[in-house]
């Protein structure tokens, strides 16, 4: 069994920011609106809502702060953010869209936009958005991360490597960082280095059956077999009904078996040809064969001479 394809990524599993940083939304609201009431009662419990993870009602919330007042660009944004949580894209998009279209400095609408991009696969585009972000806000490490990501989607291994040591350095404890630099590392065929991050993350998790298959995935690459296994086996005895590792775990088995299996040698000798022996024939040279035939002419000839003058010799038998 061949293994063909990677091993499936997900750029972003879930809303990037969390619950700090939606709530930071609420000191978005302009000043002048929250003295004038249009919308912000309505918005301040979209954030809420949006807090405690209740994500439709959010929308509700966030939809009639902006019937309320359709200027302001953290509505839009805020009910961008629940639209993702919901995994409704197309709609994420547009909302966030609209808060660059009203506030084109918006940073946080460009990172959440990017994130939407990114899950619909248009690498390109996310990656422009967070090059936007990062021109608002250089050292925002939401936007380092992302860009990291779309550089992971266009294979731009070293730019995403870069990116993630960036993201890295500044929040050390952000374990998703890690996996996601190993996978550029691999991408690089600079497998060390990944199995480097690989083992990080299972010193501080021994657990991580991703990180162990992970692993187990780059020692194969590697040709080390004898160091693949034992992962496969761990994340097996974790997760027993996971097919995928249980078929790399058989692949790998034949690979090692194959690698130690010692050549036969041979108890004989091939054969070789022995050479055909010429048959007469195929020995006489033809100028040979010339050579003779004017040496039996010259012989008659002369024969012919010799015997011209003489009287030929009668018989003694009388007719």
């Amino acid at each position: 069994m061949m293994i063909t394809s990677r091993i499936t990524i997900s750029l972003v599993a879930a809303c990037f920011f969390g619950t700090a940083s939606f709530a930071s939304a609420k000191e978005k609201a302009p000043a002048k609106e929250k003295s004038a009431g249009a919308g912000t009662s309505e918005y301040t419990k979209g954030i809420q809502l949006l807090d405690s993870q209740q994500y439709d009602q959010a929308v509700t919330e966030f939809t009639k702060a902006i019937l309320a007042n359709g200027k302001q660009p953290a509505f839009y944004e805020g009910r961008g953010f629940a639209n993702f949580a919901l995994q409704r894209y197309p709609e994420a998009g547009d909302d966030f869209s609209k808060a660059i279209e009203l506030s084109p400095k918006d940073m946080r609408a460009f990172v959440g936009r990017a994130q939407v991009f990114l899950q619909q696969k248009n690498y390109q585009q996310a990656l422009a958005d967070t090059e936007k972000a990062l021109e608002i806000k250089p050292d925002e490490i939401a936007a380092i991360k992302l860009r990291g990501f779309a550089e992971l989607g266009l294979s731009q291994w070293d730019k995403a490597i870069a990116d993630f040591t960036n993201a890295i350095q500044k929040k050390p404890d952000d374990l998703q960082t890690y996996d996601r630099r190993a996978l550029a590392y691999r991408g690089l065929k600079n497998f060390d280095a990944a199995i480097a991050d690989y083992t990080f993350l299972l010193e501080k998790n021994p657990n991580d059956t991703e990180a162990l298959t992970k692993r187990g995935y780059t020692y194969s690459l590697m040709g080390q077999y004898e160091k693949a296994i034992p992962d496969y086996e761990a994340a097996l005895k974790l997760n027993p009904q996971d097919n995928d590792t249980f078929s790399r775990l058989q692949w790998t088995q034949g690979q090692l078996a194959a690698k130690n299996a010692t050549p036969r040698t041979a108890t004989t000798a091939a054969p070789t040809a022995t050479p055909e022996k010429p048959s007469l024939i195929t020995q006489i040279n033809p100028l040979y064969i010339v050579i003779g035939i004017v040496v039996l002419i010259l012989i008659v000839v002369i024969v012919r001479l010799i015997t011209r003058g003489k009287a030929e010799e009668t018989s003694h038998i009388i007719r």
